[in-house]
C-alpha cells in the first residue's frame, strides 16, 4: 500500500484575522485553512457571527497551543441597542420586550460600577456552553431552558465611551469566558429597560498587535495576485504568520541544552538550573532558542514536556 495522500502543506503559525461580520467563526476557519492550504487548523475562541474582529487562527502544530489562547484576557468595543430586550440579547435575535429609556447619567454610571472587578455571570442559554453533550443554543432553538452555573469573570477595564439617545458605546476588557452580549442584557435589565448587542468588535487578544491582523479580503485578493503573477500564494501567505510561540510568549522562557533538548521530546522530564518553581513553561533549545513546546514544573522542580512540536509531523 502507498502512503496516504496528505490534505494540504505542513505550515505552522498563527494568523490574526480580522474577522467580517455576517459569518461564523468555524466557516471563517475553513477559508482560511483552505487558502493557506493547510492540512491542520484551529481558531482560539468563537465570535458570534455579528461580531468582528480579532480572531487567532493557528496552523499546523501551533493548533498545540490554542488553548492557552482561550484562556487569554480580551478586550471588546460593544454598542447596546438600549429599550429592546432580545431572546438571544443581540441583534440577531426576536425582541421579547420594549421598555422606555429614563435613567439618568447618575444612574448609568452607578449599574456600570457594578460590572467592574470580579463577579459571577450566568451564561446565555444562546451559547455554545454544552448541557449532556448539546450546546445550549440548541435547547433555547427548541425553547427548552437548562440550569447553567455561574461562572467567576472579572472586568478588568469598563470604559463609557457616549450615551446618544438608544445607543450605548463601550469598551470592556475582560477575562476568558465573559459574554459581552450578557452583560449588556443584565445592565439593561439592572437601568429597567432593557438592551441588546448590535455591534460588536474583539479588538485584542492578549498582547497580539492589531496591525498584523488581515482580513479574508486581503487574504483573496494575495491568492489572486499570486496566481496572476503565476507564483505560489505561500510566497506571501507564509509571512504573514506569527511564529506558534506567540501564543505561549507570556511564559517564562526554560532554555535547554542541546543534549537535554532530546531527553524532553523523548517525553523525559529534565532538572534545570534556574527553571522557575511551579506552573507552565515555554521551552527553548540551544543558542537559536528554537520553540519545541510547553512544559509544566513537576513535584521535583524537574521541567516535565506538556505539549511538544512534533517535527514532520504525519497525518
Amino acid at each position: 500500500m502507498g502512503r496516504p495522500r496528505r490534505r494540504g502543506r505542513d505550515i505552522h503559525g498563527v494568523l490574526l484575522l480580522d474577522k467580517p461580520t455576517g459569518i461564523g467563526s468555524n466557516d471563517v476557519l475553513q477559508k482560511v485553512k483552505r487558502i493557506f492550504n493547510a492540512n491542520k487548523a484551529g481558531h482560539t475562541g468563537a465570535l458570534d457571527p455579528l461580531a468582528t474582529g480579532m480572531l487567532p487562527i493557528c496552523l499546523g502544530e501551533a493548533t498545540k497551543f490554542s488553548q492557552f489562547l482561550l484562556d487569554a484576557d480580551k478586550r471588546y468595543r460593544v454598542i447596546a441597542r438600549l429599550g429592546q430586550r432580545t431572546d438571544t440579547s443581540d441583534s440577531d435575535g426576536a425582541i421579547i420586550s420594549e421598555r422606555p429609556v429614563n435613567f439618568t447619567q447618575a444612574q448609568l454610571d452607578g449599574a456600570l460600577e457594578t460590572f467592574r472587578g470580579e463577579s459571577d455571570q450566568i451564561p446565555s442559554m444562546y451559547s455554545a456552553l454544552k448541557y449532556q453533550g448539546r450546546p445550549l443554543y440548541e435547547y433555547a432553538r427548541q425553547g427548552i431552558d437548562v440550569p447553567r452555573e455561574s461562572r467567576k469573570i472579572t472586568v478588568y477595564e469598563l470604559k463609557f465611551i457616549r450615551w446618544e439617545g438608544n445607543e450605548l458605546e463601550l469598551e470592556i476588557h475582560c477575562s476568558k469566558g465573559t459574554y459581552i452580549r450578557t452583560i449588556v442584557d443584565d445592565l439593561g435589565e439592572l437601568l429597567g429597560c432593557g438592551a441588546h448587542v448590535i455591534y460588536l468588535r474583539r479588538l485584542n487578544v492578549a498582547d497580539y498587535p492589531t496591525e498584523r491582523m488581515v482580513t479574508l479580503t486581503q487574504l483573496e485578493q494575495i491568492v489572486n495576485s499570486a496566481q496572476a503573477e503565476e507564483r505560489a500564494p505561500a510566497e506571501d501567505l507564509d509571512p504573514l504568520l506569527l511564529p506558534m510561540d506567540s501564543a505561549v510568549a507570556d511564559f517564562p522562557e526554560v532554555n535547554l541544552l542541546p543534549v537535554m533538548g532530546v531527553y524532553v521530546k523523548q517525553g523525559q522530564a529534565v532538572q534545570v538550573a534556574g527553571a522557575p518553581r511551579s506552573g507552565l513553561v515555554r521551552i527553548t533549545v540551544g543558542d537559536e532558542r528554537e520553540f519545541i513546546g510547553v512544559g509544566q514544573i513537576d513535584d521535583d522542580g524537574r521541567v516535565a514536556p506538556r505539549r511538544l512540536v512534533v517535527e514532520n509531523p504525519v497525518e
